[in-house]
């Protein structure tokens, strides 16, 4: 592991980035040579082990791009003119995007402060989280049902996931540019509703995902910690109330045959799609102990659906819509190995995580820092000199 956490800090020190007083890390110069919301959430979890000053450094630079309303863009455009693969897209705003992405920040704003218990530090990005959580839980819950809705598949994080596939009327199997275009519409769509999400665009794509809401439920669970330690206890119980109100909702609304599902529509339409969201709940201890054991034995240490030579596909290989090469239609993404890494561990499952996280490594010592891998084969696949495989010095 001493190499690895050499060659994983001399990735980040690669791919670092300054802009005025801020300074960030691309997920991959190459591909991705922007600032992105989940990935510096993830890169400030990496350089807690690494350089607690950094992880710093990567939230400030999130948060000075935040909205009047609260929201945190998901994208930050910090230079248009870097040469590459990825193309700028027209948000509507000069700088950044209009959509977010899965709400991390609280968590690896908790982190970092257990690294090193700077109340100062908390003291200075509370107001930016307070604002961002309480977006979420009104502009993203217009009717107070306790789901969180997303507006694009890109605000989950998994742009082209099967998850989203009948709520943008796609069949299981169709292009990656047929599913980029639809996305593209959204966008087009949001620009038109002038940025009103719930009440325009909840017309056009309203999903409550399982995973955005149990990252929103560890989260909130996070920042109540963060609101006790400096004195807000009125805040401090707020919000675990609504991590509370979030985790009732999900049983009542998502779940079925003890699976958690994703939902679309004013009747809450299940969209019984079979991805890794359905491990999801186990990161934010949302299952009962009996549910989580049966979750772990029945489907993730299921060789027909997700455990593979290289687990976990994000996609169960019984899925019509299972490509072991399709973005985030069936490959490895280490981030997705993370979250369930934890979740394991929240349940006392140590072996199964020890598993997965001997995977995790042997798939970096195989085919390098790749944006994702092929469960079946190893092979890297997708963008060079990725940062998400770094959370394995996250894994113990």
């Amino acid at each position: 592991m001493g190499n690895l956490k050499k060659s994983i800090f001399k990735l980040l020190l690669e791919n670092r980035r300054e802009a005025k007083e801020y300074q960030y890390t691309v997920p991959s110069p190459d591909s991705y040579p922007y600032q992105w919301l989940w990935d510096s959430c993830f890169h400030a979890i990496i350089l807690t082990h690494l350089n607690i000053g950094d992880a710093k450094k990567e939230i400030l630079s999130l948060l000075s791009k935040q909205f009047d309303n609260g929201l945190i863009p998901h994208m930050i455009y910090w230079d248009k003119e870097s040469p590459t693969d990825f193309p700028v897209i027209e948000w509507g705003k000069a700088d950044t995007s209009t959509i977010t992405q899965p709400p991390m920040i609280a968590y690896a704003v908790w982190r970092i402060y257990q690294k090193d218990h700077d109340r100062s530090f908390l003291k200075e990005v509370y107001p930016r989280l307070y604002h961002f959580y309480r977006y979420l839980l009104t502009e993203r819950d217009p009717h107070e049902k306790h789901l969180i809705g997303i507006m694009n598949p890109d605000e989950s994080g998994e742009d082209n996931s099967p998850r989203f596939d009948i709520p943008l009327n796609l069949p299981p199997k169709h292009s990656f540019k047929e599913n980029y275009q639809k996305r593209l519409n959204l966008v087009a769509q949001h620009i038109e509703c002038k940025f009103d999400a719930p009440f325009c665009m909840r017309n056009f794509f309203w999903v409550k995902d399982v995973p955005i809401n149990a990252i929103m439920v560890k989260n909130l669970m996070s920042l109540s910690g963060i609101a006790k330690k400096l004195g807000y206890l009125e805040d401090a119980e707020f919000f675990t109330k609504e991590a509370k109100n979030i985790s009732l909702a999900m049983k009542k609304l998502m779940l079925e045959n003890d699976l958690f599902w994703s939902t679309f529509g004013e009747s809450y339409q299940k969209i019984k799609a079979k991805t890794w969201a359905i491990f999801a709940p186990l990161f934010a201890k949302i299952l009962t102990q009996k549910g989580a054991k049966k979750l772990v034995e029945e489907h993730l240490l299921n060789p027909q659906e997700f455990w593979t030579k290289y687990p976990i596909p994000t996609v169960s290989l019984d899925e019509s819509s299972f490509d072991p090469k399709g973005f985030w239609r069936g490959p490895v993404w280490i981030a997705i190995n993370w979250f369930i890494y934890k979740g394991l561990l929240n349940y006392g499952f140590k072996d199964v995580a020890d598993t997965i996280k001997k995977s995790s490594i042997s798939l970096l010592e195989k085919s390098g820092f790749r944006e994702y891998f092929n469960p079946l084969t190893g092979e890297g696949l997708g963008a060079k000199n990725f940062t998400w495989g770094g959370l394995v010095l996250d894994m113990r």
